[in-house]
Formats: structure tokens, sequence, C-alpha cells
């Protein structure tokens, strides 16, 4: 992954996203999957911006499936927010930065 956003997979989503000091917004997406290819440079525009405050990561469920079955992701993109290892919110298909935002601020603040 690119810059500021941290790739996931089956083995080190617990320790990064459920045992993260910082709030975690993680996008599950895949290769084949043109929503989350448009969502892709928000996603990282946000990192860019909030770096050091929240912790972005990517999970391609191709290659995570275990973790996007146990948290029952059903479609992509999915954005899912996590404070102290609980889920806090979920936006589900592709969204503007600016609800994006919204969704940070209305779980995180």
């Amino acid at each position: 992954m690119a810059g500021n956003v941290l790739e996931l997979r089956d083995d080190n989503f617990e320790t990064e996203v459920l045992k993260s000091d910082k709030p975690v917004i993680v996008d599950f997406w895949a290769t084949w999957c043109m929503p989350c290819k448009m969502l892709a440079p928000t996603v990282e525009e946000i990192a860019n911006e909030y770096k050091g405050k929240y912790k972005i990561a990517k999970l391609n469920i191709d290659d995570a499936m275990d973790v996007a079955t146990n948290l029952s992701v059903m479609n992509i993109p999915t954005l899912i927010f996590f404070t102290r290892g609980y889920e806090v919110g979920r936006m589900v298909g592709a969204a503007s930065k600016r609800d994006i935002l919204k969704k940070i601020e209305e779980v995180f603040v």
C-alpha cells in the first residue's frame, strides 16, 4: 500500500486493528472492484491528512477472507471504523470524502 495506508492481512489484523491504541478505519476492497478503485484515492488522502491521529488501513478481501467473513463484510467497498478493538461504525459502498469525514466525526469525536 502507498503512503500512510497500512496493508492488513489475516495474520496482522488483530495486532494492527483490534489492539490498536488509535482509532482505525479499515477499507475492505478487492482488485477487481471498480468502486473500490474509485474510493482508493480518497482513502489515501484521508490517511495523509490524519496521519498520527487515526490509523488508516486496507484489507484485500481476496487475501484475507477470514477477517472479512468474521466481520460479515458482504459488499465492497466497506469502511469499518474501530475504537479500542470494537466496531463503532460502518459505511458500505463508494462514499465521498465529505461523507467519510462526517462519519469520522460522528464515531470518533
